[in-house]
């Protein structure tokens, strides 16, 4: 401390007025730095000066600063010369500090204090609730709720309004009635901001019945009010009810702020109409809107308006920049993507979980960049964001994408904490990569570990019972879905049917699929190839044209299932006709997939000429399945001349495939040329093969050893 310093003979009043001098600014260290000054000229601090410290740390709005380790030690010093100073009895004081240590992140330091008090009063009780609900401990906040009823205090509005938000999950929406009862008995619930909390509870938990009925009943509506409306709408889907209500509360001349726009533009609201209503109000200029509109632009693909809306912002900040990140990656624009990186750096802001997800999601639809994969995940392990189970799913998923098996697994066996996601994760990835008997291992071992399975864990179980075969595995685990009531999906209906339809057991796919109150289009697309597979074509195209019929578009997948039907049944007129409406009236440009189907189906109805005249015309180069779909239609019409010349072009193609050396020792063999059938089998004597196997899977394993596998029946884990 300076001699200077210490001539001005500085009082306690002195450091009060600097102290507070410091509220609201980024420099309220220098608050902390003023009260050790006062302490080593031996002046004692009174409560006004305790209650100044506190309230200028916690004005400081730099989440780096707060959530430091350095906050908790500092926020510790203050508190012991608080009990030292014998003012920890005021109450005031003690809620406040309770208060802040909760906004810096420590919890247990808050519970503490709480627990020492000598006296609380209701307001004690709602910042230590307000504090458990901001950080999701909801149960804490409740159990909290309970204990203070139990000790005789009242709550009032504000205890309501920091609890409430605790409830908003459909599990605990008992609990938010209860609440609201009580409110209704005390008398406050007819409190505004009670009930603008309990509007967004029940929206959230999804009983708009109930939102709808308490913003009915409200005569003043305020501006909160009405954005809680608007976003209860957006929340549940009803996107054109929110954009109703969004007219309304102008007509009625109710003032609009930069919520409102946000709210609208969550409830995928036109981004140009809702940036010319911005322009209009002025409300343009406030950085939240603008960031929102930005979104909105990506996710209608319009990158252009993005990028320009981006470059208006006065404070360049992570979160817009994050949406354009996000916008490229699912585009597989890898440039734009890491331009959108280096702007990131150059802001000197470091990169979050959510960007950093996003980035290693945009990585995984093209193989030909796993350097740059490699590259993010060493940025992750330095930055510290590896220990973030969002990082390590989006690694593992990345590593099964590159088909690297072996790294996926080691991140996961590495995991420290394992939540539910990184199971899924890691399940799903086996299911795609094709090894499916390990995603059935690990679902035991997750089982064992206490976890219960969700929709999207039972999804990929029951692909994997597809891949395999196993039906009474996959049954198994639709008895599991029905008993313990869970909540059907649409991706695991599509699931169900798929597995019942490969297993051949196509009548409890359609008892399924019937059971669906308004398929997806997986799901129709699920049904009609697995028609077309167990060789009902009629019925497959039946149920195409029945899905046409309830205004749902086809996609490339549907043609996919249609296609096979016509193949299957030899339907020529049918399938020229789907194929015009695909690529013609729906504009959708067909897959090597598509054009295999189309040759098989012309090629075995003796349609040569039509057969090679289309192949003729296909925009992309024909592979390996489009030639010899038209070597096994030569097979079946003994057209040898043609068949030699499609083997030339196989055998270039994939001289590895034994298919096509089969397929032309019968050909040969059809003719009677048996002295080219020994030379043809020679030949894929030489190359190492031996022809294409043929397999058959039976269930051999007993129903006690799969329980025992999946822990479906064991008491303990079910417990």
């Amino acid at each position: 401390m300076s001699s200077a310093f210490q001539l001005l003979n500085p009082s306690v009043q002195f450091f009060n007025s600097a102290i507070e001098s410091y509220t609201g600014t980024l420099r309220s260290r220098w608050a902390l730095i003023r009260f050790r000054q006062l302490l080593q000229l031996n002046l004692k601090p009174n409560a006004l000066t305790f209650s100044l410290l506190i309230k200028a740390y916690a004005s400081n709005r730099r989440p780096s600063a707060s959530a430091s380790v350095n906050a908790k030690a500092e926020l510790n010093q203050a508190q012991a010369h608080l009990v030292k100073s014998g003012l920890d009895h005021f109450v005031y004081l003690s809620t406040a500090l309770l208060d802040l240590y909760m906004k810096v992140g420590c919890d247990s330091c808050a519970r503490r204090v709480f627990e020492y008090m000598p006296e609380r009063d209701v307001v004690s009780w709602n910042a230590l609730i307000c504090g458990y609900s901001r950080k999701g401990m909801d149960f804490e906040a409740l159990k909290l709720f309970i204990r203070m009823l139990g000790e005789g205090f009242s709550p009032r509005a504000t205890t309501l309004v920091s609890l409430v938000p605790s409830c908003g999950h459909r599990d605990l929406v008992f609990q938010g009635r209860c609440i609201h009862s009580l409110g209704m008995k005390s008398g406050l619930d007819l409190d505004c901001h009670v009930r603008n909390a309990l509007m967004s509870m029940y929206a959230k938990c999804g009983e708009l019945d109930c939102t709808e009925s308490l913003f009915d009943a409200m005569v003043d509506r305020s501006v909160v009010s009405w954005n809680t409306m608007i976003s209860a709408y957006g929340q549940n889907g009803f996107f054109i009810d929110a954009m109703c209500v969004f007219k309304e509360m102008v007509e009625k001349r109710q003032e609009v702020n930069s919520v409102s726009l946000v709210s609208l533009l969550s409830a995928h609201a036109d981004p140009e109409s809702t940036h010319c209503y911005a322009i209009k109000t002025g409300l343009v200029s406030d950085d939240c809107v603008v960031t929102s509109l930005l979104c909105a632009y990506t996710k209608h693909d319009d990158l252009g308006y993005a990028e320009s809306l981006y470059e208006s912002l006065i404070q360049k900040n992570l979160v817009s920049l994050t949406a354009l990140l996000s916008s490229y990656a699912e585009k597989g624009n890898i440039k734009g993507m890491m331009k959108c990186f280096f702007k990131i750096q150059h802001l000197d802001v470091k990169l979050d979980a959510v960007a950093l997800v996003s980035i290693l999601h945009g990585l995984t639809h093209f193989s030909a960049h796993i350097s740059i994969g490699l590259a993010f995940h060493c940025y992750a392990f330095k930055t510290g964001l590896c220990i973030h189970s969002l990082i390590a799913n989006g690694l593992i998923s990345m590593y099964f994408k590159y088909n690297n098996i072996e790294a996926a697994s080691l991140l996961f066996s590495e995991m420290q904490e394992k939540p539910l996601t990184s199971w899924n994760s890691v399940i799903s990835g086996c299911v795609q990569s094709g090894t499916a008997s390990k995603a059935i291992e690990l679902f035991g071992e997750m089982r064992l570990s206490g976890h219960k399975p969700d929709a999207i864990t039972i999804a990929s179980l029951l692909c994997a019972c597809s891949q395999l075969g196993y039906l009474q595995l996959g049954e198994k685990v639709h008895n599991y879905v029905l008993r313990n009531h869970l909540e059907l999906e649409d991706f695991v209906e599509t699931a169900l049917i798929d597995l019942y339809t490969k297993c051949g057991r196509i009548e409890l796919a359609e008892r399924i699929f019937k059971s669906i109150k308004e398929p997806c289009l997986a799901s129709w697309n699920s049904i009609i190839s697995g028609y077309s597979l167990c060789g009902l074509e009629r019925k497959s195209l039946k149920y195409y044209s029945e899905m046409r019929g309830r205004g749902l578009m086809p996609d490339k997948i549907t043609f996919l299932g249609v296609l096979a039907a016509c193949t299957h049944g030899g339907l020529v007129n049918e399938g020229r006709k789907y194929f015009d409406v695909m690529t013609k009236d729906l504009a959708l440009r067909p897959t090597l997939q598509h054009h295999a189907f189309m040759v098989a189906l012309l090629g075995r109805a003796g349609l040569f000429e039509e057969t090679l005249l289309f192949v003729k015309n296909m925009e992309v180069e024909p592979d390996s399945a489009v030639w010899g779909a038209l070597l096994s239609a030569c097979c079946i019409h003994g057209e040898v001349q043609l068949g030699e010349c499609l083997a030339k072009k196989l055998w270039f193609l994939d001289k590895q495939n034994g298919g096509f050396y089969v397929l032309m020792s019968n050909l040969y063999a059809s003719e009677g040329r048996w002295d080219d059938v020994a030379r043809v089998r020679g030949m894929m004597k030489d190359m190492g093969r031996d022809g294409c196997y043929g397999a058959s899977v039976t269930e051999i394993t007993s129903m006690e050893e799969k329980n025992r596998t999946l822990c479906f029946d064991d008491p303990h884990v079910n417990a």
